[in-house]
Order: C-alpha cells, then structure tokens, then sequence
C-alpha cells in the first residue's frame, strides 16, 4: 500500500470512531483507535500511518510518537475531512 492510501483509509476510520469536539473538528483518542480491530487488520504499522499523516498535515497530536498504554488518552485531531 502507498503512504496516501494508508492515510485516505485513516482519514476514514477516525471519522468512524471519532467525534466532533468543540471547534466542530473530529477527533479520536489513540486507545480507541489502536484497539478497534478494524484498524488493527487495516493497519499494519498505525503509528507509523499517523506520523505520515501528521506529517502531511491531515491530523494533528501531543508529541512524535504514540505507544499503546501510554498515549491511549491523546487525542488524534482531523485537519482534513
């Protein structure tokens, strides 16, 4: 799969699992995500398709890298719909 692929489907399933917050964007916490498992048969490397995105601009979140346990609370913000 190519980087935007991953992140067009990404984009996908944080609108799925995802909610609007206050500023009327959607957004996910990283717990939900990593655990639907969904994205865990979509995903083979998550974190790695959010650094991509975030990288691109397309979501937004607290530090570089996200670990499972650690960051469940981060929320996972989307730039573009």
């Amino acid at each position: 799969m190519n980087v935007t692929h991953e992140v067009s489907l990404l984009v996908e399933e944080i609108k799925r699992l995802g909610s609007k917050n206050a500023d009327g964007q959607t957004s996910v916490k990283f717990g939900v995500l990593f655990d639907d498992d969904r994205c865990a048969n979509i995903f083979e490397a998550l974190v790695g398709t959010l650094r991509a995105a975030k990288r691109k601009k397309v979501v937004t979140f607290q530090g570089e890298l996200l670990l499972q346990g650690v960051h469940d609370n981060v929320e996972i913000v989307l730039l573009q719909e």
